[in-house]
């Protein structure tokens, strides 16, 4: 019973989040000088990339934890982060292109960060379809989180692609702090932690099918041990009654 209003008192929240950051977003956010209406699509946008990127790290991080202590509910962990993490990371390019249409009049550029972040798309699904055609769970589970490490290099990359190479990707927001009126950094912060928040409550509910997949299986193999220890022990009794009976 607790457990349960612990769920919709954090769902609750979540919705309240979700709707002060739609109206600080949509209602009191200012429209901005060059770009107008268009930079509410940037609350959603900014907020979803910065989600989908702790998304990686966190899986990145249970990764390391599995292959330090071979316990597979951080496997388990880490590909829950990487599946929600990849809706983000769609969301987040979806939403890039909505706003580069008007602006740049393209729905797609080769710009270094958006390819960077193409390239993290395909690199998580690529892990998601590795992850369902490998047999044997700690085989799996051994392979999954070294895809996942190796796959995380490429989120410090977008970081700095701004740096390394020519990009027209505007930075509203980087290591010198915000670039932004205050209200407008208020609307995004609020979207970050709202986003952040429903990806916390998507990975927790995840996470929880996960562990319970796993017990059944630890269950599975609990009743295949003990029914072969049961088939060994009867074959001893037999073999000791037809031994004893040959004696006799």
């Amino acid at each position: 019973m607790k457990r349960s209003r612990l769920w919709y008192a954090a769902t609750a929240v979540v919705a309240l989040l979700g709707w002060v950051f739609l109206y600080l977003a949509l209602v009191a956010s200012p429209p901005e000088r060059v770009m107008g209406q268009l930079v509410r699509i940037m609350y959603f946008h900014v907020a979803c990339a910065w989600v989908a990127l702790f998304a990686f790290t966190v899986a990145c991080a249970a990764a390391v934890i599995y292959l330090w202590r071979r316990n597979l509910r951080w496997d388990a962990l880490s590909a829950c982060s990487i599946e929600v993490g990849l809706v983000y990371t769609t969301l987040t390019l979806a939403s890039g292109s909505l706003w580069a249409k008007p602006v740049w009049n393209a729905w797609w550029t080769w710009d270094p960060r958006l390819t960077t972040t193409l390239i993290l798309w395909f690199l998580y699904a690529g892990y998601l379809l590795l992850r369902g055609t490998l047999s044997g769970v700690q085989r799996r589970a051994r392979v999954s989180a070294v895809l996942a490490i190796l796959a995380f290099v490429d989120v410090p990359i977008i970081h700095l692609s701004v740096t390394w190479w020519r990009s027209i990707h505007p930075a509203v927001v980087d290591d010198t702090g915000f670039h932004m009126p205050p209200a407008m950094t208020r609307a995004l912060l609020c979207g970050f932690a709202a986003f952040l928040a429903w990806y916390g409550l998507l990975l927790a509910v995840r996470v929880r099918q996960a562990w319970q997949e796993l017990d059944v299986l630890q269950l599975h193999a609990a009743m295949r041990s003990h029914r072969a220890r049961l088939a060994l022990t009867s074959s001893a009794q037999v073999a000791r009654k037809a031994q004893a009976e040959g004696g006799n």
